[in-house]
């Protein structure tokens, strides 16, 4: 039966017929159990549209938490059943529904927000993501530091030099983060010389941080595709 279940609930494979199904419907389901989150006001339907969801939610997780040891490559045995609620995607799965069950406050509803990520478990294209992160997360890793890091030193000079600027030191972040996106609001903006100053060289640093980790994503984006396609076209082969 557990092996059964496995089959249903993973990723389809092109000739799986009910585990298609499985993978569009409890999709459809997590869209749907977003709904109420765009309304300010709730109602009966909106109530009984989130009490469905969740519950059938809980049923996908407890499903995957009972052949956790057929979806984990490690961990085996027991220990698979044990680790598995502690995986970045259960957690994810567990928090956005721990509020529809009335085990968290109304504080916490942004954590519904989780429930699109079971879309993940099933998006191909997300997978080739994850896998980009994966192989290039020291690269990825090197510039967020360096973003960081320049975020924090021009913060830092321009609330020593523009005190009747920002408020707070939080301020002068807010405003070195979106200078050095390139965003820029334009609710907070230098008045000084060297405030000026330090406003250009952190927008033209912005650009080329921004366009690093860019180029890294879609190289590592472009390599996955063309490895599936290879992939693909070994598996038709050998299916003929």
């Amino acid at each position: 039966m557990r092996e059964d279940i496995y089959h249903l609930i993973r990723k389809a494979n092109k000739h799986e017929k009910w585990s298609k199904l499985y993978n569009f419907f409890i999709c459809g389901v997590a869209i749907l159990s977003i709904v109420p989150l765009m309304f300010k006001k709730s109602n009966a339907i909106l109530d009984m549209l989130d009490l469905v969801t969740v519950y059938l939610l809980f049923m996908d997780y407890i499903f995957r938490w009972i052949v956790a040891d057929y979806m984990m490559k490690k961990p085996k045995g027991v220990w698979a059943f044990i680790v598995y609620p502690l995986t970045p995607y259960a957690l994810l799965d567990l928090l956005s529904i721990l509020l529809s069950l009335g085990l968290l406050s109304g504080g916490w509803r942004i954590l519904r927000m989780f429930r699109i990520t079971k879309l993940a478990h099933y998006s191909e294209n997300f997978t080739y993501i994850v896998n980009v992160f994966e192989k290039e997360k020291q690269s990825l890793l090197s510039v967020l530091c360096v973003a960081l890091g320049y975020i924090f030193i021009s913060a830092l000079a321009m609330f020593c030099y523009e005190p009747q600027t920002f408020d707070s030191f939080f301020d002068a972040l807010y405003w070195a983060t979106t200078a050095l996106t390139t965003v820029g609001y334009g609710d907070v903006y230098p008045t000084t010389m060297i405030g000026q100053l330090i406003s250009m060289i952190s927008s033209i640093f912005g650009v080329a941080v921004i366009a690093l980790p860019a180029g890294i994503v879609t190289g590592g984006f472009l390599e996955e595709i063309n490895k599936r396609k290879e992939q693909k076209e070994k598996e038709e082969e050998a299916h003929e």
